[in-house]
C-alpha cells in the first residue's frame, strides 16, 4: 500500500474544488431557466394585450377541459358574435362560457356552457363582460396557477433568488480558489 505524497494530495482536492463551483453554476443556471421558461406563457401574452386565466370547471367541456390556460382579449362586446367564447365576471369570479345570443340594443349577452343543459340564468351585462377566447391549452393552467397567485409568485421569486444565490456561490468559489 503506497501513500500519496502531500503534492498529490493538493491535486485531488484541486479538483474537487474546482466541479463544486462548475454545479453550483450549472444548477443555478437551470433554476433560473425555469422560472423564465414557465413564466413565458403568462407574462409574454399579457405584453400583447391578453389575460390568462386558468379553467377550474367542467361547465365548457369537452371544448376546454379543466386545468386548461385560457387566452382572452379584450374586444369591443358589439363584435362578438354568437357561438364565440367569451370570459365574464360572474359571481365573484371569471366565467368562461359561449355567447348564445348577443342583445347589442340592450348591451348584454345570452351565456350557456356547453356541458349545461340550460342557458345561464342571467344574462351578462357588457360592464361584466371581459374579453374573447382567442386560445386554449390543455393542462398548461394546472402547471401557471402558481403564477396566478401571490403566494405562488412569492415562490417562484424565491426559487429565481435561489438561481441567483448559487451563481453568485459559483463565483465566490472560484475566486477563493485562486
Amino acid at each position: 500500500m503506497s501513500e500519496r505524497t502531500p503534492k498529490e494530495k493538493k491535486r485531488s482536492g484541486a479538483k474537487g474544488r474546482k466541479y463544486i463551483p462548475a454545479l453550483c453554476n450549472i444548477l443555478g443556471i437551470l433554476i433560473l431557466a425555469l422560472v423564465i421558461v414557465t413564466a413565458i406563457p403568462v407574462a409574454v401574452p399579457r405584453l400583447l394585450g391578453y389575460e390568462a386565466y386558468t379553467i377550474v370547471s367542467g361547465s365548457m367541456e369537452p371544448e376546454i377541459p379543466v386545468g386548461s390556460l385560457a387566452y382572452v382579449k379584450e374586444i369591443p362586446p358589439d363584435d362578438i358574435e354568437d357561438g364565440e367564447i367569451i370570459a365574464f365576471m360572474g359571481e365573484g369570479s371569471v366565467v368562461v362560457h359561449r355567447v348564445v345570443t348577443n342583445h347589442t340594443v340592450e348591451g348584454r349577452f345570452v351565456t350557456k356552457g356547453d356541458a349545461n343543459e340550460k342557458e345561464d340564468p342571467e344574462d351578462v351585462p357588457y360592464v361584466n363582460y371581459i374579453g374573447r377566447l382567442e386560445k386554449h391549452y390543455p393542462v398548461l393552467g394546472q402547471m401557471l396557477i402558481v403564477y396566478m397567485t401571490n403566494l405562488g409568485r412569492v415562490y417562484m421569486l424565491c426559487f429565481a433568488a435561489c438561481g441567483v444565490l448559487l451563481n453568485l456561490l459559483a463565483a465566490r468559489l472560484r475566486r477563493a480558489r485562486k
